[in-house]
């Protein structure tokens, strides 16, 4: 479980990404850009980890954060392993969120892909991870920036299954 109040728990940016996923709080930044709260505490200093489409980034451009590596050996994480968060989009020009299962061998199949305002709440999802084979694998969460420059895509409390 990763709720981004002290550090990042071990997700890891990219390199081969365009920018990075930070982790910030609303107190920090100009209202409008984002969550009012965070999800955890409900409070302007919790933390949550975030991409905002700004004139640094071009739309389209992509920031990419993986989890840490979770194992198939475990034959539980196949039958019922899932990951479960919280979610913020809102802007009338946000980008999109891709959810991708990454094997170690660099085969990504798209778990969810969100483009467009999803209103000026947190909400929560809940997806099933693919139990196919033996290989290892991380979660990838994309966000790919839009062209509003107060737009911006928030993500908290990543939750894996007991089972993984």
């Amino acid at each position: 479980h990763c709720n981004f109040e002290f550090d990042l728990c071990g997700w890891k940016q990219d390199e081969n990404d365009d920018f990075d996923w930070n982790l910030r709080t609303s107190s920090t930044t100009k209202m409008g850009t984002g969550p009012a709260t965070d999800h955890t505490l409900q409070e302007p200093t919790g933390h949550y980890i975030f991409i905002k489409s700004s004139f640094l980034q071009l739309p389209g451009q992509k920031a990419r954060i993986s989890s840490p590596v979770l194992s198939r050996r475990n034959k539980d994480c196949k039958v019922c392993g899932g990951i479960f968060f919280y979610y913020h989009m809102y802007g009338a020009h946000i980008g999109s969120l891709i959810v991708y299962q990454r094997t170690m061998a660099k085969h990504e199949k798209i778990l969810l892909n969100l483009t467009g305002n999803q209103g000026n709440f947190w909400q929560h999802k809940a997806l099933i991870l693919a139990g196919d084979g033996d290989e290892d694998f991380q979660v990838v969460f994309e966000g790919i920036a839009g062209k509003g420059p107060k737009d911006g895509i928030a993500l908290d409390d990543l939750t894996f299954s007991r089972e993984c």
